[in-house]
């Protein structure tokens, strides 16, 4: 009788683990969500909650770093090269961007153009690293990936600062050297620096990287984490938002269209290319902590929400494809 109560206990933690495996995304959206909303009901003083704001500050991006090193210690460094669907994928998002730009110069409609600011914060948009972890969780090329994550931050950093004074949005006595400068210090060391702890781990720990590696699904997991986090944040900028419904309205929905477009145009070109998976996810997922940024930084502010409203569409797109793909896995 005891074995037999051992084995359904046994059965009940497996059936656990395989339902949190599964729906480890919407779990941590939702546990995101709900921790901020129970942490705004909390009475806590100003210095506290500045504690808080300063601790997320540091946590958010030292998780980036480790989803980042995780992934390039599993992935051979030699094939962080560019590969043939960068250059459609790239020249997408560039013109894009640029045609927007180009309406919006054409715009004198106040609310028009935040809305216009807002598909071009979505389209430029530099790819998220956690972008590899789910790309290598799909059965995708990680390494492809990772190099496009590098291309498209050095062109963000370079057409942004080039473009918004041009448009008289954001900032406009900012000039394109400091501009660029803003942009690189806020991305590359979330680049540069994975990448080089990598190396040195692989050529002088090798044990270590061996002990990284073993453990399969640490990126995800971590990815997890962040991913609480970032919906949190999202959550309190939405909450905390004063912006007339219905510019809210049109943010979000020019995000979900700007989300499914880059989705679908991704897919359609790393078909051709051999390469659906990686270049879907180049397209689509995006560093929305700098959308967030580059909107209150570049763009007029309130247009910050769209990184936001961002972050919810392409975290649900992936958690289905992630269920999906484990579904499929399991039933084989």
């Amino acid at each position: 009788m005891e074995g037999i109560s051992k084995d359904i206990l046994t059965q009940q933690r497996q059936r656990l683990r395989l339902f949190i495996k599964r729906w480890m995304l919407p779990i941590s959206m939702l546990t995101g969500a709900a921790t901020y909303l129970i942490y705004a009901q909390i009475p806590l003083p100003n210095q506290c909650r500045h504690m808080v704001g300063t601790a997320v500050s540091v946590v958010q991006p030292l998780l980036i770093f480790a989803m980042l090193f995780v992934t390039l210690c599993k992935v051979d460094l030699h094939q962080l090269r560019p590969r043939r669907w960068h250059l459609p994928a790239l020249l997408l998002q560039v013109l894009l961007f640029v045609a927007f730009a180009l309406v919006h110069t054409l715009t004198a409609n106040a609310e028009i153009r935040i809305v216009l600011e807002a598909a071009m914060l979505c389209l430029i948009c530099p790819t998220a690293t956690a972008a590899a972890v789910v790309t290598q969780k799909l059965g995708g090329n990680a390494a492809a990936l990772t190099a496009y994550v590098m291309l498209i931050n050095l062109i963000t950093a370079l057409l942004v600062p080039i473009t918004v004074p041009l448009l008289q949005i954001g900032e406009e006595t900012m000039h394109f050297g400091s501009a660029f400068l803003q942009i690189l210090i806020k991305v590359f060391p979330l680049l540069i620096g994975p990448l080089l702890a990598a190396m040195l781990v692989r050529k002088f720990c090798p044990r270590f990287r061996q002990a990284v590696t073993a453990r399969r699904d640490l990126a995800f997991h971590i990815w997890a984490v962040a991913l609480a986090l970032a919906i949190a944040m999202t959550v309190r900028s939405l909450v905390n938002s004063d912006v007339p419904f219905t510019v809210l309205a049109s943010i979000a929905l020019v995000s979900l269209l700007a989300c499914a477009l880059q989705f679908w145009m991704g897919r359609l070109i790393g078909h051709r290319h051999g390469s659906t998976v990686a270049a879907s996810q180049a397209l689509g997922q995006k560093n929305t902590v700098l959308a967030i940024w580059m909107g209150f930084t570049f763009f007029t502010p309130v247009t910050s929400l769209a990184g936001g409203f961002y972050s919810i569409w392409h975290n649900v797109y992936n958690a289905f494809q992630l269920h999906r793909h484990e579904k499929l896995q399991t039933e084989n």
